[in-house]
């Protein structure tokens, strides 16, 4: 299956000193999942199947992405952080007094991460998108491609007001998304420029860029 190399953008945070992650924990992790779904994909090809996003709903996708960038993270920490038991919060368990347990979330393109509680305190949340096998990325929900790729990774810590929460019986259930107060209170750390699920031509995705022109 053939590969691609694409461009990113990092840059230093207090919110990352302050929890205990570093820049190289962070691309470590992107980089994991990657590897693990490329390789997942490879199997799935070569025995006449398709990619794992063609075969899971996206919520599903999304959880996946989560797990296994919680286990790049802990790859990448050089025991710093270990993983929690699954369906467990916070999912990354610091190992030390110089680190937090941080809560990771998971979103498609430009949505806002959610889960099920409000759950205050550190998180990490993370942004994909779905990439043709080319490198491609095209913005819109009927050009997506089927090969994930993280855009965006934010850091930072959450209190209540941070989390829009409904509990809707009978239909949706209790949901707590990160609203955009909770967004904006969460630096962003890493980007992959060609990614981008927001209009080139707008002030909000050259102020983005513009964050990290010096990374």
């Amino acid at each position: 299956m053939p590969e691609f190399t694409y461009k990113t953008k990092t840059r230093l945070s207090s919110a990352l000193s302050e929890l205990g992650l570093t820049v190289g924990m962070i691309t470590g992790a992107v980089s994991y999942v990657d590897d693990i779904l490329s390789s997942i994909d490879e199997r799935l090809l070569d025995a006449g199947g398709e990619r794992l996003s063609e075969l899971v709903e996206l919520a599903n996708l999304s959880a996946i992405i989560g797990n296994l960038y919680r286990g790049g993270i802990v790859k990448s920490s050089g025991g710093k952080f270990r993983s929690n038991l699954p369906h467990t919060y916070p999912d990354l368990l610091a190992n030390d007094g110089d680190a937090s347990d941080v809560e990771i979330k998971v979103a498609l393109e430009a949505n806002k991460p959610k889960g099920h509680l409000i759950k205050p305190g550190p998180h990490l949340t993370i942004r994909y998108v779905l990439t043709h096998s080319d490198g491609r990325y095209e913005r819109g929900k009927d050009k997506r491609g089927s090969i994930p790729r993280i855009w965006e990774v934010r850091v930072g810590v959450l209190d209540e007001r941070h989390f829009n929460f409904s509990n809707t019986e009978g239909d949706s259930g209790k949901t707590a998304v990160i609203n955009a107060a909770g967004i904006s209170a969460l630096q962003p750390v890493f980007i992959a420029p060609d990614f981008l699920p927001i209009s080139p031509k707008g002030k909000l995705y050259s102020d983005y860029l513009g964050a990290f022109q010096a990374a």
